[in-house]
């Protein structure tokens, strides 16, 4: 079997801080190398893989902004399109656009939809409904226009998180600095639970980091900044918890299931796919407010870190989310 995996470029693949679906694809890529399957990587010239890397684009628009975004895209996508011939399968982690290019081959094209940014981009989706074959990262994200074949869940290389049974007292907020994912309501759930709170993402809305986050910055709320592997991988492991307090249904949370993996507990609005991760009660809570966040916070004791360690490594392994996609590409050949 011959896979051809289409990664997004707006940064590396794998990513150095930020770039959840390049990570994905970097995930889905080498677990199918590992498992004996011939795959040749869609990515930027300086992706890192043990797969074939073909690239046409040096580098991630995002990381060097002198590039126009659409004009990469294009000549990122179309170089795949234009191989396709050489591949039994096509995996598309790259949204919706080369969904436009799949009954102009003859590869099947199995697509990852990571979210939709809009509901006016399902419109290409269910144009493609006969055509194309589509999976769902979680249950909750799926649109009851489009025809799925499969929901296989984001797997995480477990061997990069490290369990710990013995924590230390602060909160943690992992991701961007949005409103989309409630930076505000991590730094109300702190002030309201006297506990210190570090915040690490990037920078997504500045006025909104300016106005929402900034002015609360002092030596019991911190900001450090972007978190790369090593560094993401320490503030997990040692958090009492991971506050998930978004303000919008989330197709799917890889700072949720890494947490639980180090053995943190998650609380979390109950949003989106949040219950599909999250055990209540088990392994977080699932919570509407920041009050009845702060009153979870005053309930983490009853959580045991390791069973909050073997839900996330069953569910939500790099093996396993693997092993589902190979089970896909089969039903598909066959």
């Amino acid at each position: 079997m011959k896979v051809a995996v289409l990664a997004p470029i707006a940064w590396r693949t794998p990513p150095r801080h930020y770039g959840p679906w390049e990570q994905i694809s970097s995930n889905i890529t080498e677990g199918l190398v590992a498992a004996g399957i011939d795959v040749t990587l869609f990515a930027t010239r300086d992706s890192v893989t043990n797969a074939r890397l073909n690239a046409v684009i040096d580098s991630g628009y995002e990381e060097d902004r002198c590039q126009d975004a659409k004009v990469v895209e294009c000549l990122h996508i179309s170089n795949l399109m234009e191989h396709a011939a050489s591949f039994d399968l096509i995996h598309n982690n790259f949204d919706f656009l080369p969904l436009t290019y799949s009954r102009l081959i003859k590869t099947p094209v199995i697509t990852t939809i990571h979210g939709f940014s809009s509901e006016k981009i399902v419109a290409v989706y269910e144009k493609y409904n006969n055509s194309g074959y589509y999976v769902s990262i979680s249950n909750s994200d799926r649109n009851e226009r489009l025809h799925y074949t499969a929901t296989v869940y984001n797997g995480i290389k477990t061997q990069q998180f490290e369990f710990n049974e013995h924590p230390e007292e602060y909160l943690l907020f992992l991701g961007r600095i949005h409103p989309d994912k409630g930076t505000a309501e991590a730094i109300e759930i702190a002030k309201l639970t006297k506990r210190k709170l570090i915040i690490a993402g990037i920078i997504q809305d500045t006025n909104y980091f300016k106005e929402k986050v900034e002015p609360f910055l002092d030596d019991t709320i911190q900001f450090v900044g972007q978190a790369g592997p090593e560094m993401r991988s320490d503030l997990l492991k040692n958090a009492a918890v991971l506050l998930h307090p978004i303000n919008f249904d989330e197709p799917f949370g890889l700072s949720v299931a890494e947490a639980m993996l180090c053995g943190t507990p998650v609380i979390a609005f109950n949003r989106g796919s949040m219950p599909e991760l999250i055990l209540h009660e088990k392994t977080g809570y699932l919570v509407r407010t920041v009050s009845q966040a702060a009153e979870a916070v005053e309930q983490l004791w009853k959580i045991n870190r390791f069973d909050c360690h073997k839900w996330s490594r069953s569910k939500f392994s790099q093996e396993k989310m693997v092993q589902d996609y190979i089970s896909v590409y089969k039903q598909i050949l066959t």
